[in-house]
């Protein structure tokens, strides 16, 4: 017998009613907003139920009434998510339906724009409508307002609700008394309070990571540590069987970037620090858009009010580290494994933007060029020049400026390296304590056991021989460890300490400090590097600025490509021409040049050979012994030689002959006029035309590959 509650009757005594409707469908929509109202009011869920008797009382048959009842334990605020009435628009909307029965308007929607899509979907295909108050026909002018007037009800009704809860916990999170599900490292204490994980080595793993991140500045490196020396991550289970226990967890950058993040790990309590965009929602999935907000727009922010791991200006530090890191493009960045020793310092003289790095030849030279103007305006870079003359003249200024620390440094690098050893002993210390436990309860467990009940001893078995082979092992990976890295300095490794911090030279050019870790001592003591080029000659200003605001100016010679471009040019010019006037012979002009202090464009190491200057006494019209030319070059107006077509088009001469070689030049061979022979190329105004676009292509490509590689 069924024994279901009964609605009204003139629910169903109606005229509205008629033949057409019942020869369709009559729906019955169920819908409870939460699991735990499905669970604990049964009867309303009965009542809805109940439902199906009247539907047949009203003159359905049974097998044309449908329940829908998959939205059960799903809130009304949004069809998305929905599929009971996204099923029930769909057969309203097939012509299939004559009546859609619920208990009341709540239970088909909270929302006015599914509301009035019912609405509009029933009144097209002239479906009914019914609830505890009678049955509409939405086509019907009165009928429609008065079932709008009760779907805007529905909806303000939970705007109230919901505005009445959020205000609650809002009051609550303001006292610092809401506690939702917190981060690694901190649990709810029974009393209400948030505390630090009553575990010691989870807090000293936590502390650990920190103090790395202060070391290293990059979540990378951090993870890389941790990955290195097997340090996990604890994590309290949150579901399941294992609710509240404590897990150790791979290390992974994403866990890291929510730690650092986080202020309470600085002993501040928050509460709307992931506020939620509807731009980024995407439909059907309620918990996406969620975004982390900035510091200032935190809805509740209290400080010192929970147990913290760092401090307040530590975890600012962070985020300004963290900020940096992010923005390789408009900050220092953080330091990565290129050549460059001052990634991110030097400033453009000229222009005052930040200069970028462009390698060459598979890392091993690289250059500092500002861009700035090509990327914005399409025009020429400001200047450029090589990075390996700057970066040694800085290096020598900070080899200078460290020199009168050299005993605080050794003794500093020594109580580093003694304090990293201890606490990772520390760490291997109470993962041991944390096996020997676990060796101890599998023992406990087997004892507690009955003999006689072999299928569970045999489980508690194999686990106990389990904890005792894992116990083992990391024993002996202890082992290892100690005998690799003793917690205390022996008297060998403190004297090489003492002797490398004696001569910081030596211990800046050692295989052991790594470009990383020069760049690091650069930023602690440099804010800043402008430089100038003195127009395109071989003159740099260099304008170090000082951590502490200490500011020093500094003059050194870039390497050029051409005698042009040198400042002195001239006068070198001048003087080898008078050497050669004097009657010296190549190899003697070289070696007086040598002697007297002048520098080719390049800066060769070994100097002036005999080889440079033939070529550049040419320059001045004076010939060589070599080679003498018995008649003068009979040609055309348009014809030229390669040194005159470069000097002509501003092409390199080695540009010239690589096309030369290639068949792109249109040219001849005047045999006659020397022992060699001179070669004529004819170029008319449209043909030189035609190789400076060439060569402008080629700078453009050239770019385009720098920028792809860097």
């Amino acid at each position: 017998m069924n024994t279901y509650p009964k609605p009204p009757l003139n629910l169903f005594a109606n005229e509205k009613i008629q033949g057409h409707h019942r020869d369709r469908l009559a729906i019955v929509y169920i819908r409870q907003s939460t699991l735990q109202q499905v669970e604990r009011h049964s009867e309303s869920t009965k009542l809805q139920y109940a439902l199906v008797e009247k539907a047949c009382n009203l003159g359905w048959p049974a097998e044309k009434v449908v329940i829908i009842d998959d939205d059960l334990g799903r809130s009304g605020a949004s069809a998305e998510g929905r599929p009971g009435f996204q099923r029930l628009v769909a057969e309203v909307g097939l012509d299939r339906v004559g009546i859609v029965l619920g208990i009341e308007m709540s239970r088909l929607a909270r929302s006015c724009r599914d509301w009035y899509q019912l609405l509009e979907v029933c009144a097209m295909f002239r479906t009914l409508i019914g609830d505890a108050d009678g049955v509409y026909d939405p086509a019907i002018y009165n009928d429609r307002l008065l079932l709008g007037l009760k779907g805007t009800m529905s909806e303000a009704e939970l705007h109230v609700l919901k505005q009445r809860m959020l205000e609650g916990k809002k009051a609550k999170a303001r006292r610092g008394e809401l506690v939702l599900q917190l981060p690694i490292g901190y649990i709810k204490h029974p009393s209400g309070e948030i505390i630090k994980d009553p575990d010691e080595q989870a807090q000293a793993v936590i502390q650990l990571l920190f103090e790395l991140f202060e070391r290293f500045s990059t979540m990378g490196a951090v993870l890389k540590y941790c990955v290195k020396h097997s340090i996990r991550i604890p994590c309290r289970e949150n579901s399941g069987l294992q609710k509240g226990e404590l897990a150790w967890n791979r290390p992974n950058i994403s866990t890291l970037c929510n730690m650092l993040h986080h202020p309470i790990y600085a002993g501040a309590y928050v509460y709307g620090r992931r506020p939620t965009d509807p731009r980024k929602k995407k439909p059907g999935q309620p918990s996406t858009g969620r975004r982390v907000a900035k510091l200032d727009e935190i809805e509740v922010l209290i400080k010192d009010k929970v147990p913290a791991y760092i401090t307040w200006e530590q975890y600012e530090r962070n985020q300004r580290q963290l900020a940096a890191n992010t923005m390789a493009l408009k900050g220092l960045g953080a330091p990565k494994h290129g050549a460059s020793l001052l990634s991110g310092l030097v400033i453009c003289g000229h222009c005052n933007s930040r200069m970028t790095i462009h390698y060459r030849a598979n890392g091993c030279s690289f250059s500092y060029r500002c861009d700035r103007n090509i990327r914005h305006y399409g025009g020429e870079s400001c200047q450029s020049l090589l990075g390996l003359p700057l970066d040694e003249m800085v290096v020598e200024q900070i080899l200078a400026a460290l020199e009168p620390s050299a005993l605080e440094i050794s003794l500093r690098v020594a109580e580093d390296i003694e304090r990293e050893r201890k606490t990772l002993s520390m760490h291997w210390e109470k993962q041991l304590e944390r096996a020997k436990y676990e060796v101890e309860r599998a023992y406990r467990q087997y004892n507690a056991s009955e003999p006689e009940n072999r299928l569970v001893t045999r489980t508690l078995e194999k686990k106990w021989e389990e904890t005792l082979s894992a116990e083992e092992k990391l024993k002996i990976d202890y082992t290892k460890f100690i005998a690799e890295q003793p917690t205390i300095l022996s008297f060998d490794e403190r004297e090489a300490i003492r002797e490398l911090a004696s001569d910081i030279p030596k211990l800046w050019s050692s295989t052991t400090t790594t470009v990383q870790e020069k760049k690091e001592i650069i930023r602690i003591l440099i804010e800043r590097i402008i430089v100038m080029v003195e127009g395109k000659t071989e003159k740099v200003f260099a304008y170090i600025h000082w951590v502490g605001g200490h500011k020093s100016t500094h003059q050194f010679n870039r390497p050029v490509a051409k005698f042009e471009q040198l400042s002195y040019g001239h006068e070198l010019l001048n003087r080898i021409v008078k050497l050669r006037e004097e009657g010296h012979l190549f190899s003697e002009i070289a070696d007086i040049l040598n002697q007297e202090g002048w520098e080719s464009p390049q800066q060769h190491k070994n100097g002036f050979s005999s080889a440079m200057i033939g070529p550049l006494l040419a320059r001045r019209g004076v010939q060589s012994n070599k080679r003498t030319r018995s008649k003068e070059v009979t040609r055309a107006h348009n014809e030229f030689t390669i040194r005159e077509l470069s000097q002509k088009t501003n092409i390199p001469e080695s540009t010239l002959y690589s096309w030369l070689s290639k068949g792109m030049l249109t040219i001849r061979r005047e045999k006659e006029v020397s022992h060699g022979g001179v070669w004529l190329i004819t170029a008319d105004i449209q043909e030189i035309k035609r190789l400076q676009t060439l060569k402008n292509q080629l700078k453009e490509n050239r770019y385009s590959r720098a920028q792809k590689v860097n």
